[in-house]
């Protein structure tokens, strides 16, 4: 039998190792990504997608590609949510890097995604599956812990506290800081979707490498102004909540305006 102490060490080792694993954005947040979305989104792009979801709303799709992670048949995709990035890397290194990257990642995979549903010839279960991954990748990759370090996993080995309870870095940027804000998706979405039309121009005219390096240079901040064992709570939050609705504010312009180019 165990002791009250050995559970308790058990117990605290099995929380800290769950985060790990986490979803990005959490459900919540791709969900506010795909809400956004839908609003950005131009009329005859809305007819295609309906023509491949049906009734079913970007952001009720959006969380797709977290759900298939208990099948073991989709495990090939783990490595599609994220990029690894080492510390350290300019802007313009970066850019220079993903012009020519060939790793199986999520820039590489969002490419692949965007191309094969340009192909009018693709059957109606690949558009269903490659539409899904897509808004779910295109939310991920505004998560900045899924451009991050590959020795911590993102952040997913990087332990902090959350209110007193442990987590880790990469899960308090997946869920934590978004789920504390107490909202539905609905609700979210329309607190933060506002943005002028010079700035709104001006994300619907970036491309694939600059979201990717808006979340490394992010990620690099990130890490910079935390240490393993940190206590986090109301300040973190209120340091880095608008940060991170920012991001899923340009995840979902910068999803619609992919779509838009796609069904166009």
């Amino acid at each position: 039998m165990l002791n009250n102490k050995s559970k308790k060490i058990i117990l605290v080792a099995f929380l800290a190792y769950l985060p790990i694993s986490t979803m990005a954005w959490g459900l919540l947040g791709h969900r506010v990504v795909g809400e956004i979305a839908e609003s950005y989104l131009k009329r005859r792009t809305s007819r295609e997608i309906k023509e491949i979801l049906g009734n079913e709303t970007l952001a009720m799709a959006s969380n797709w590609g977290d759900f298939i992670k208990s099948e073991p048949a989709y495990k090939y995709l783990d490595n599609w949510h994220y990029i690894n990035l080492k510390s350290g890397i300019s802007p313009d290194e970066l850019k220079a890097y993903l012009a020519q990257d060939t790793v199986t990642d999520v820039y590489t995979r969002i490419q692949f995604l965007s191309k094969e549903l340009r192909d009018k010839s693709l059957s109606q279960d690949k558009k269903q599956m490659y539409l899904r991954l897509l808004i779910h990748f295109v939310g991920d990759i505004h998560q900045p812990m899924h451009a991050a370090h590959p020795d911590d996993l993102g952040g997913g080995r990087f332990q902090v506290t959350w209110f007193g309870q442990p987590t880790n870095l990469h899960r308090v940027w997946d869920s934590d800081m978004v789920e504390d804000q107490k909202l539905s998706y609905t609700e979210y979405a329309r607190a933060i979707n506002f943005i002028d039309n010079t700035r709104l121009k001006q994300l619907q005219g970036q491309g694939l490498s600059e979201w990717v390096t808006e979340s490394y240079v992010i990620s690099e901040k990130i890490y910079a102004n935390v240490k393993p064992g940190d206590k986090l709570s109301y300040r973190y939050t209120y340091d880095y909540i608008g940060i991170a609705n920012d991001q899923m504010l340009k995840g979902g312009i910068h999803l619609a305006s992919l779509l838009n180019d796609i069904f166009k």
